[in-house]
């Protein structure tokens, strides 16, 4: 496994607000105690914590992909809650869980056509799905980094990869969930406002998740030409304004079968 580009310091920058869509998440469910709980791309593991104790499980397991991440998350172990290094899109068939719970990781995930049904088989009867994708993808601080991707010597490095977000229309997860025979469900689009000292932190935002699947894909040096090509493409588009308002939209959705 080649090293995760994730950098948990750079991903807190803005702890608190890419916090705040969690404990949205966790207020729509309910507890289930002495069950078995699932966090699916629990990164630090901090906030698996939260979510164990919250819904008070016997067993909570926290799997991410990203060893940089889960180099936190021992401080976080303990009284039934353990973590594991792995691909959160092929949990095992074999497994069943009182609560799958994803917070801002399935979006990293292809097809939520395909994805959606092996979440579904693995929530037992009577059993909860909680799940939260970022929907921010038609920002221009998402375009941008696109576009930068399309440019050479960008381009040629990348071997024309541009991402491709799976992410789709609230209504889509609505109608998805209910085919899975999940009789309540709630599923929402909320615009979170997040007011940032300026727009240069916009870029140091978009540095801890999304710029990180082009990171990956090619050398360091060349990498930090795209850093900065980026910051020419976007800075001039958003408003300079301090803070910035920088609104960020997200789905929400929470179900029972």
């Amino acid at each position: 496994m080649t090293r995760s580009p994730w950098d948990p310091a750079q991903y807190e920058r803005f702890r608190d607000e890419r916090s705040r869509p969690f404990f949205d998440l966790l207020a729509m469910m309910e507890p289930c105690p002495g069950g078995r709980v699932v966090d699916l791309g629990c990164g630090t593991g901090e906030l698996t914590r939260a979510l164990h104790d919250a819904t008070e499980a016997m067993e909570t397991v926290g799997i991410d992909s990203s060893e940089t991440m889960l180099a936190k998350s021992s401080a976080f172990a303990g009284g039934g809650l353990r973590f594991e290094l792995g691909d959160i899109a092929n949990v095992g068939e074999q497994r069943s869980f009182d609560v799958v719970f994803s917070n801002a990781a399935l979006q990293w995930v292809g097809s939520h056509e395909a994805l959606f049904p092996n979440l579904a088989a693995l929530v037992k009867p009577g059993g909860q799905l909680a799940v939260q994708v970022p929907a921010n993808h038609d920002h221009i601080s998402h375009l941008a980094a696109h576009a930068v991707a399309r440019e050479e010597p960008f381009r040629m490095a990348l071997d024309g990869y541009v991402r491709d977000v799976p992410v789709r229309e609230p209504e889509w997860y609505a109608e998805e969930l209910d085919r899975l025979g999940f009789g309540e469900q709630n599923v929402r689009l909320q615009v979170y406002v997040h007011h940032l000292g300026s727009r240069d932190d916009v870029v140091e935002w978009v540095k801890g998740t999304l710029l990180t699947d082009y990171q990956k894909r090619m050398p360091a040096a060349l990498y930090d030409r795209f850093l900065a090509r980026y910051r020419e493409v976007l800075l001039p588009q958003i408003s300079e304004a301090r803070p910035y308002f920088y609104a960020f939209k997200r789905i929400l959705m929470w179900a029972r079968k």
